[in-house]
């Protein structure tokens, strides 16, 4: 998620303080990791630095001044691009998931084992999330959704692959066979 056009798009609704961006990002977007106020800072200095935010007001206070945000013509026409553009599909093809099964089989351990661990944790979380789009309002149901159909997804995948698991062996196997075979004459068959 791209923090700054968050940023840009909570400024729309009107000047805010780097404390309301942050509060209104982390009720919203970031209930499991909420934002640090480093990150907001850093955040709005490069806003301001690239001409899509303006400091609206400066108002006194116990410790430094408080600075009043206000989005610029420049961070509109930002934010309504962002918002336009489709998100690139999150394709999956080499994950930490996929790696792991393949290095449990090359080296000898359990694949089984580690497709059982995943979907004992996949399922814990989709109880979790379950438990979250009870007890939360729209947004957190939409968001709870959104997470639990990838979990359910991965789960087909786990399946899947549990089943697919001795054809994959056999055909690791084989191939590791193969190369060496061909390395011993100093060629490599891919």
């Amino acid at each position: 998620m791209s923090i700054a056009q968050t940023f840009l798009g909570l400024l729309e609704a009107g000047p805010r303080h780097g404390y309301d961006l942050k509060r209104a990002y982390d009720e919203r977007f970031s209930h499991a990791r909420p934002l640090h106020y480093g990150q907001v800072y850093a955040t709005l200095s490069r806003l301001l630095k690239n001409g899509l935010v303006e400091i609206d007001a400066v108002e006194p206070g116990e410790g430094p001044e408080r600075k009043r945000y206000a989005i610029t013509k420049a961070g509109v026409t930002d934010v309504r691009r962002w918002l336009t553009q489709p998100e690139r599909p999150d394709l999956y093809l080499q994950n930490t998931l996929y790696t792991k099964v393949v290095l449990a089989l090359l080296t000898g351990r359990s694949a089984a084992d580690v497709l059982d661990i995943q979907q004992a944790e996949h399922l814990r979380a989709m109880r979790e999330l379950t438990r979250r789009k009870a007890d939360g309002d729209l947004a957190d149901q939409l968001i709870c959704d959104h997470a639990l159909f990838h979990l359910e997804a991965d789960l087909r995948w786990l399946e899947l692959t549990a089943a697919r698991l001795d054809d994959l062996a056999a055909k690791m196997r084989a191939a590791g066979t193969h190369r060496a075979t061909d390395g011993e004459r100093g060629e490599v068959i891919r």
